[in-house]
């Protein structure tokens, strides 16, 4: 197997505070697979046997529930570690990685990581900081479904999915991978007739442009006034 080109990572979160020989090291133990557009990375229950880097391409991390329903807890983008469940203790992945696009991902054995982060601390530190920020994101939902309504769900959805992935065109900014309205309605606790009757409306008033897997933000500024709007300033319902 080709060794992995550093020059391609050296500059992510995850090997702040590495040297070059260190990263080597790090780099060794690890693998280059592709992953073709809707093929799972890994499945919700299964055995977590390794841990990943996303290369190239973006990845879904969706939990079903008890009752069958399916939520999307975040957007992996490039640069972004995921499925590191022996960070936090787990055996098994708590959640699905679909790739939404034709990805490239790097994984390393679930058993190299007390090893990796023995020698090298500051991997440790480096991916529990990002642990760390995606719980914040998380209470930041948390507190979004408790007590907004729908349309600043979405629009606070759309503008994170913007900063994640954002595309500048001459008419605004395009999420810069295959999204659906049902992702959305599963991101927002919603349902896809609310999305899709919310995302027909912001349409009509030029808001957003929205098509099969595409959705552009033409006014982002406004739609950032209607994540901010207070309960009063909106007449949508909590669905």
């Amino acid at each position: 197997m080709a060794a992995i080109d550093r020059s391609l990572v050296a500059h992510l979160p995850l090997f702040a505070g590495l040297s070059a020989e260190d990263l080597t090291e790090v780099l060794r133990e690890a693998r280059s697979i592709r992953v073709p557009r809707n093929a799972a990375v890994f499945e919700q229950g299964a055995d977590a046997t390794s841990f990943f880097l996303l290369l190239h391409g973006h990845v879904r991390a969706s939990k079903t529930t008890p009752t069958g329903d399916q939520i999307v807890v975040r957007y992996v983008v490039p640069g972004d570690t995921f499925g590191v469940a022996p960070a936090i203790g787990l055996q098994h992945y708590p959640a699905t990685a679909t790739a939404v696009d034709d990805s490239i991902v790097l994984a390393w054995p679930s058993a190299a990581w007390p090893r990796l982060v023995a020698r090298f601390p500051s991997l440790g530190a480096n991916t529990l900081q990002t642990v760390g920020q995606r719980l914040q994101e998380t209470h930041a939902r948390v507190i979004e479904m408790s007590t907004q309504q729908v349309e600043q769900r979405i629009a606070h959805a759309l503008l994170r999915l913007a900063n994640q992935a954002g595309r500048k065109l001459d008419r605004g900014v395009q999420i810069d991978f295959p999204i659906s309205r049902q992702d959305i309605a599963q991101m927002t606790g919603t349902t896809l007739h609310t999305v899709s009757r919310i995302l027909s409306g912001w349409e009509q008033l030029g808001l957003v442009e929205s098509g099969r897997q595409k959705i552009v933000l033409r006014e982002p500024h406004k739609i950032v006034l209607l994540a901010e709007q207070s309960a009063g300033d909106t007449t949508a319902s909590r669905p």
